[in-house]
């Protein structure tokens, strides 16, 4: 049961309020305890001509500044950030490249807002394993041990740079959620020959 001072919050008010920055219209139904989705369309088209927030997508609203990796997250769910992007974060790879890299339930690349995301698809049951992943600022992340090994599992050639702070116990524990024996000797070769 709902507190009914928290009903029907300002819909502003509790975007501005919340943590995060970016929402689709289900995420402000919660936030507003608001359940009519087109009252809640309503008045985010207001707020979107009035500048009070963005659409850089359509069905999903954001902040005036928002994370781009918050973005990534909830273009596709489920899906986290991973790949290159986390690599190169880590030092592990070296790329200019400003493209946010995900894994998720299927493959496509598309710009928001100037900026390239990239989703490469993963089998389900990898996808919805927890290890590796960790949550930061309303985001969902792999660890670069997680992101080391779903880069080599989808079969992506790079010349890594300092593989020696992955932590080896970690890439050990999430090595079996692939269940392939061909990846196993690929970073048994990869981390022997660092």
């Amino acid at each position: 049961m709902h507190d009914d001072t928290h009903k029907n919050k300002g819909t502003i008010t509790a975007i501005n309020n919340s943590s995060e920055s970016v929402f689709r219209l289900i995420d402000i139904s919660m936030l507003t305890y608001e359940t009519n989705f087109n009252s809640i369309n309503q008045k985010l088209n207001y707020y979107v001509r009035n500048k009070k927030i963005l659409s850089p997508r359509r069905g999903i609203y954001t902040k005036l500044n928002y994370s781009y990796e918050e973005l990534a997250n909830k273009i596709y769910t489920p899906s986290y950030i991973s790949l290159e992007y986390v690599l190169i974060k880590n030092g592990i790879i070296s790329q200019n490249k400003e493209t946010v890299t995900s894994v998720c339930y299927l493959s496509r690349q598309i710009e928001v807002d100037n900026k390239t995301f990239s989703y490469h698809k993963l089998k389900k049951e990898i996808l919805a394993n927890p290890l590796g992943i960790k949550r930061i600022n309303n985001t969902n992340i792999a660890k670069p041990e997680r992101a080391f090994l779903d880069l080599l599992y989808l079969g992506k050639k790079y010349d890594f740079k300092n593989l020696d702070t992955l932590n080896k116990t970690v890439i050990a524990k999430i090595l079996p959620i692939y269940k392939s024996n061909k990846l196993s000797k690929l970073v048994k070769n990869i981390l022997q020959n660092d």
